[in-house]
């Protein structure tokens, strides 16, 4: 059945921006053949099945549009746990690989994230894939879009990989970690293409041209060829880009400008890319981001954890730059989920201290600035944003018409207990609340906490065998 009706939520935040960010309180939603069919006060009609939201708060499900999901078994590696992005690259994404010569492991793995992110009320992930190599005994594509498919979950494909070896982190790099021609790159993205992606605003199935880094992972001469593929599939472009200072340091000194400067001039800007990070963006690049519509997919927890930096977030959306939110992998951010990375989002840019000199009168007072970015911006870049870079027009907010893609959070936490705004509470209380219904085009994939068909602990068993085999 795939009628439903959601009544009476303490509180719905809509994805959108401005005054359109609140539904009323005690509003319903109505759901019908997977789309969102009225909003309102409503009657329950005949054969519709309800989820009673009294003490829930309703919001969009999150648009995760940058992961790393191979690393899901990565988590917590002592070797890296210290380290910036160059050294750690070195110790653990790199050497590891070598662990994910065989299916289980991959999909295993992929099973994890997915899960972790399912249960934090995510329900459209973006897998920028790059565990590809010659020879590889199995189907990278095939398995990740399966385990999404089990659990119900809209997923998008950025297919990545490297055309050549990245000096500064494959000096020892394992078999798995060995380059693909570019040759053999495009055809992976163009047979990966024609048997998954699906081109419409409410598509479960998607494909992404995803080059792993645009300066390091292949030779200049061929971003403009891989480039010229996408678009003459009809597919994104997605890439990590100046996500540390040492980024941009190498960039100015080998090519002579910035690395977004440098993706400008190999045809690597417009509404149809985004790239994951780009913490160290000057003015000038913020307003090229904005004129051409080149997204950003912003991952606050990971860049903490690297000690990268703060992305310009703020900036950003003021200027009308397509700003998501993304998780990265879980090797460099411990806890990828999205209400964990909603979390950090909104405290990080009120903490930062040049949120204070941009805002406060005049230009001058030091520290933070408490209204940096709201719990509504942090919603909507989780949501709306999200489905925009990723070129999901039906897909993001709780609206009339849209893909009912709805997470209903119960505030039944002690750390929800006093809260006097229901809507922020999955936002600014922390911790994942309690998820009592997720909804993905109108089919539920999970209810009061639980995954229909999972069994969490043989997963947990699962997981930890092969980590005791990497030790």
């Amino acid at each position: 059945m795939n009628s439903w009706l959601i009544r009476g939520a303490m509180a719905a935040v809509s994805g959108l921006r401005g005054g359109a960010a609140r539904l009323q309180r005690g509003t319903d939603i109505r759901v019908r053949d997977g789309v969102i069919a009225a909003i309102g006060q409503l009657a329950p009609e005949p054969g519709e099945r309800l989820i009673d939201a009294r003490d829930c708060v309703v919001y969009p499900g999150w648009v995760n549009t940058h992961h790393h999901l191979f690393q899901s078994l990565l988590k917590g590696i002592p070797a890296g746990i210290d380290l910036p992005l160059v050294p750690w690259l070195a110790a653990v994404p790199v050497p590891y690989r070598r662990y994910l010569d065989h299916e289980n492991a991959l999909r295993i793995a992929a099973r994890v994230g997915l899960v972790e992110l399912l249960l934090s009320g995510c329900t459209t992930v973006a897998d920028h894939q790059y565990h590809y190599y010659p020879g590889m005994p199995f189907d990278v594509s095939a398995v990740v879009f399966e385990e999404a498919a089990r659990l119900g979950l809209r997923f998008v494909l950025c297919r990545g990989g490297q055309t050549q070896a990245r000096a500064m982190t494959d000096a020892v790099a394992p078999l798995q970690s060995a380059p693909e021609t570019l040759d053999a790159f495009m055809a992976g993205v163009e047979r990966d293409t024609r048997r998954f992606h699906d081109p419409g605003p409410m598509a479960m199935r998607r494909v992404v041209s995803a080059i792993t880094t645009p300066n390091w992972s292949c030779r200049p001469e061929h971003l403009k060829p891989l480039a010229a593929q996408a678009r003459a599939l009809g597919i994104r472009l997605h890439s990590h880009l100046s996500e540390s200072w040492d980024y941009v340091r190498w960039a100015r000194e080998v090519h002579g400008c910035t690395p977004l400067q440098w993706v400008a001039q190999h045809d690597w800007l417009g509404p149809d890319v985004w790239f994951a990070h780009v913490v160290h963006l000057d003015d000038s690049e913020l307003r090229l981001c904005a004129s051409t519509g080149t997204g950003i997919a912003h991952c606050p927890q990971s860049n903490a954890r690297l000690g990268s930096g703060i992305a310009r977030v703020p900036e950003a959306l003021a200027l009308g730059v397509p700003v998501s939110l993304a998780v990265d992998g879980a090797a460099s951010n411990e806890a990828a989920d999205m209400a964990s990375e909603a979390h950090a989002a909104w405290l990080m840019h009120r903490a930062d201290p040049r949120a204070g000199t941009r805002m406060q009168a005049g230009g001058t007072q030091p520290g933070g600035h408490a209204a940096a970015l709201t719990v509504d911006d942090v919603v909507h870049i989780g949501t709306a944003g999200g489905a925009r870079v990723l070129g999901l027009g039906g897909v993001g907010s709780l609206e009339v018409g849209m893909a009912a893609d709805i997470a209903v959070y119960r505030l039944d936490q002690p750390r929800h207990f006093g809260l006097h705004d229901p809507a922020i509470g999955p936002v600014a209380s922390g911790g994942r609340p309690t998820l009592r219904a997720l909804l993905v085009q109108g089919r539920l994939v999970a209810e009061h906490d639980q995954i229909p068909g999972l069994d969490l602990a043989e997963l947990q068993a699962q997981a930890r065998a092969l980590v005791a085999r990497m030790r």
